[in-house]
């Protein structure tokens, strides 16, 4: 059976104790592209649209971090730790090597196992983050607050993820409804643990350590970094910063948006990161 977004079940690997929910889905063979993702999210937060887009052409892996939505354990307090807990899971699916993607404070994992775990990861993509100790700048600052309420709503996601604009709202919504399709076998919601674990593990990534942005440099994968023009939650100029301090990263910035670009221009999206993946060269 061909499964998708909508249709993939939830499996669950043990790793250390923890039973990590995932759901695996798209074109078995070659590199498998794994998700890493936003503040509080789990696995029904991607977007249809985007990961069955990108399963047409390669098997996709979908995961619940510790401690959040259906994964069991404690959720890790700093983002070392984060990315240790999803180099563990890559491995115990029998990954040897994967490409992998990071939205939001996924990119802050996805660096993580980069720089920790490099031979795990063939291409990196980074979409709508930033460097440690990355600029503040631009940050609104209702953003976090907002993203913790207890159930977030749609007018939160537009808020967060989208511009004020006619264009943007009208994706923002469209976006909402594909966000949920999925009606059976879904994520339990995290709660209030998850939060406050996460908020500390921003905040340590938000100090400056050591020379600043000088880890990046350590980072060989070719690298896509992408955003959108206006991001309050994770200011703009942090995905320039990475695709300077990245060596040979290139960046796509797209027009009146915001932290959720990825959602708002989904096709465009897919062909981007699938030109990128599929290319033997990643650059030019």
């Amino acid at each position: 059976m061909s499964y998708t977004h909508v249709t993939a079940p939830t499996q669950y690997v043990e790793v250390g104790g923890v039973r990590h929910a995932y759901r695996r889905f798209g074109k078995p063979g070659g590199t498998p592209l794994v998700f890493c993702v936003h503040f509080r999210g789990g696995m029904d937060n991607w977007d249809p649209a985007v990961t069955d887009g990108l399963a047409a052409n390669r098997e996709v892996i979908l995961f619940d971090y510790a401690g959040v939505a259906g994964s069991s354990g404690e959720v890790p307090e700093t983002f070392e730790g984060f990315g240790d807990d999803s180099a563990a899971v890559i491995r115990a699916l029998g990954i040897t090597q994967a490409d992998v993607l990071g939205f939001s404070i996924g990119g802050y994992v996805a660096q993580e196992v980069a720089l920790r775990h490099p031979e795990l990861v063939r291409r990196l993509v980074l979409v709508g983050t930033a460097p440690r100790g990355g600029e503040a700048e631009g940050r609104d600052p209702k953003a976090l607050e907002v993203a913790a309420n207890p159930v977030p709503t749609m007018e939160d996601f537009l808020f967060l993820f989208f511009e004020p604009s006619e264009a943007s709202q009208q994706a923002g919504k469209e976006f909402w409804a594909r966000r949920h399709q999925r009606t059976v076998d879904v994520d339990p919601l995290s709660g209030p643990e998850v939060t406050k674990a996460q908020v500390a593990a921003i905040a340590a990534w938000r100090e400056q350590v050591g020379e600043r942005f000088s880890e990046l440099k350590t980072i060989q994968q070719p690298t896509l970094v992408v955003n959108g023009s206006h991001d309050v939650m994770v200011p703009t100029i942090n995905s320039y910063i990475l695709q300077q301090h990245i060596p040979g990263a290139q960046l796509i910035i797209y027009p009146d948006s915001g932290h959720g670009s990825l959602f708002q221009y989904p096709e465009l999206f897919v062909n981007h990161v699938s030109r990128f993946l599929d290319s033997e060269r990643a650059f030019g």
